[in-house]
C-alpha cells in the first residue's frame, strides 16, 4: 500500500483506493469551496442592504475591493517557492471557510470590505492553482468530460446549500451569523478531512516557478481578459438587480440560485462531452454569442420593462453559458508546454482580473444612471469575445494556438 506521508506519482496513484486518488481530491475541492463561497454570494445582496444600507455605488466598491486579491494571483509564484500547489489549495480554502464564517461579525462598510477581502484571498489562489492542478492531474484525452462532472459536483454542493437556505431560512427565522458560521465551518472540516486524508501527488512535469508570459499565448491571455471584464457585469449586478429592481427577500434569491445550480448540476457533464466532441473554437464561440443575447436582453429589461419572470430566466441561462468556460482551460491545456501550466494559470489569473478591479466601481455610478447602458457594455464585450473565438484552430496544438500561426516553431520564450 502506498504511504500517505509521502509524495505519491501521479502514475502511480492508480494503486490507491478510488476515493484517495487525485481527481477525487479535486472533487472534494469542488464541493468544499461552493459550500462557503456560494452561501456568502447567495445572502450578500440582501445582507450589505439590511446591515449596511448598500446602493449600486457601495456595491461596486465592494466587488472592486473582492477582485483585487483576483489581480494580484501572480503571487501565487511566489508561494509555490515554499509550499506545494497541493498545499496552497487546500490552505486557501481554510482561509475562504474561516473568512466566511466570520462575515456577518462586521455589520458595516469597512467591516464587510475587510472580511470581503479575507474570503477572495481565500478563493482566488485556492481558483488559480486548482485550475493548474486540473490541467495537470487530468489526461488531455478525458479532460472536457472530467472538468464537465468536476462543475457539476460543485452545483451539486451549491444546490445542498440553496436548498438548505430555501426551505430553513423563513421557517427557522435564521440568521444571517448563523447561516455564514455553519457554511463556513462545514468547509473548513471537509479540508481538514482532505489534508489528512490524501497523500502529496507529483505531477510528471515539474512547474517552473517564476514568471511566464509567452507571446504565442496571446490568444488566450486576451479571452481571459474579456471574460474577466464581461463576467464582473454579471457577478456584480445580475444579482443586485434581482433585489434593487424587483426587491427579491433572500430565499427568493436563493430559490433563483437553487434552479441556476439544478440546470448546471444537470447540463455540465453533457456540456463537457460537447467540447470534447466539438472542440474548444465551437463550444466558445456557441457561449460567447448566447452571453451577447443573453446582455441585450438584461438591457431590454430596464429599457422596455420586462418583467421578473424572464430576469430570473436570463439569469439561469446566463449561468449554464458560464458553465461552458471550462472549453478556454482545455484549449489551453493543448497549447501550452507542460511546466507552463501552474505559473500561467497565476498569470491569466491576474489578467481576467485587470478589469475586475476598476469596472465594478465606475460601473457602480454608471449603474445610477443607466442600468441598462451596463449591459449594453456587457454584451459588446460577449460580442468581442465572439470575435476572438474565431482565431482558435479547430485543433488547437503547441506551434497552432491561432489560425494564423500553422506551421510555426514553438519559440523559446
Amino acid at each position: 500500500m502506498l504511504s500517505r506521508k509521502l509524495p505519491v506519482k501521479l502514475a502511480d496513484a492508480d494503486a490507491l483506493p478510488r476515493w484517495r486518488r487525485p481527481d477525487a481530491l479535486l472533487f472534494l475541492m469542488a464541493a468544499a469551496m461552493p459550500l462557503a463561497f456560494a452561501t456568502w454570494s447567495a445572502l450578500l445582496n440582501n445582507f450589505v442592504i439590511d446591515a449596511a444600507g448598500f446602493t449600486g455605488v457601495e456595491i461596486g466598491w465592494l466587488h472592486t475591493v473582492r477582485e483585487i486579491p483576483g489581480f494580484l494571483a501572480i503571487g501565487v509564484i511566489v508561494l509555490l517557492w515554499v509550499m506545494r500547489e497541493q498545499v496552497l489549495a487546500l490552505s486557501a480554502l481554510v482561509l475562504l471557510g474561516a473568512a466566511t464564517a466570520v462575515t456577518a461579525m462586521f455589520p458595516s462598510f469597512g467591516g464587510i470590505l475587510m472580511v470581503t477581502m479575507l474570503s477572495s484571498i481565500g478563493f482566488h489562489y485556492y481558483e488559480t492553482v486548482n485550475q493548474s492542478l486540473q490541467l495537470q492531474w487530468i489526461d488531455r484525452a478525458r479532460a472536457p468530460q472530467t472538468l464537465g462532472w468536476i462543475v457539476a459536483v460543485g452545483s451539486g454542493a451549491s444546490l445542498v446549500a440553496y436548498g438548505l437556505l430555501v426551505v430553513t431560512w423563513k421557517t427557522f427565522g435564521l440568521s444571517y451569523g448563523f447561516v455564514y458560521g455553519l457554511a463556513g465551518g462545514t468547509t473548513l472540516a471537509i479540508v481538514i478531512f482532505a489534508a489528512l486524508a490524501y497523500p502529496q501527488f507529483e505531477a510528471p512535469e515539474p512547474q517552473l516557478k517564476h514568471f511566464v508570459l509567452r507571446r504565442r499565448y496571446w490568444l488566450y491571455y486576451a479571452l481571459q481578459f474579456m471574460s474577466g471584464a464581461r463576467r464582473q457585469i454579471f457577478v456584480v449586478f445580475a444579482a443586485f438587480m434581482m433585489v434593487e429592481r424587483f426587491g427579491f427577500e433572500v430565499h427568493e434569491v436563493t430559490a433563483l440560485f437553487l434552479i441556476n445550480f439544478m440546470a448546471n448540476m444537470v447540463a455540465a457533464p453533457f456540456m463537457g462531452r460537447a467540447v470534447g466532441r466539438w472542440g474548444e473554437r465551437n463550444a466558445l464561440i456557441f457561449e460567447y454569442c448566447g452571453l451577447t443575447l443573453v446582455f441585450l436582453a438584461y438591457g431590454g429589461i430596464y429599457y422596455f420593462g420586462w418583467g421578473v419572470v424572464l430576469a430570473a430566466a436570463l439569469y439561469v441561462i446566463d449561468h449554464l453559458f458560464f458553465a461552458l468556460a471550462f472549453a478556454l482551460k482545455t484549449y489551453f491545456q493543448k497549447i501550452a508546454s507542460p511546466g507552463d501550466i501552474a505559473p500561467t494559470a497565476a498569470v491569466a489569473f491576474t489578467i481576467n482580473h485587470i478589469a475586475a478591479v476598476f469596472l465594478p466601481a465606475g460601473l457602480g455610478y454608471l449603474w445610477i444612471r443607466s442600468p441598462g447602458a451596463v449591459f449594453g457594455l456587457a454584451a459588446t464585450m460577449a460580442f468581442t469575445s465572439v470575435l476572438l473565438a474565431l482565431l482558435i484552430p479547430r485543433h488547437p496544438e503547441p506551434g497552432y494556438e491561432t489560425i494564423f500561426a500553422r506551421g510555426l516553431p514553438v519559440a523559446a520564450e
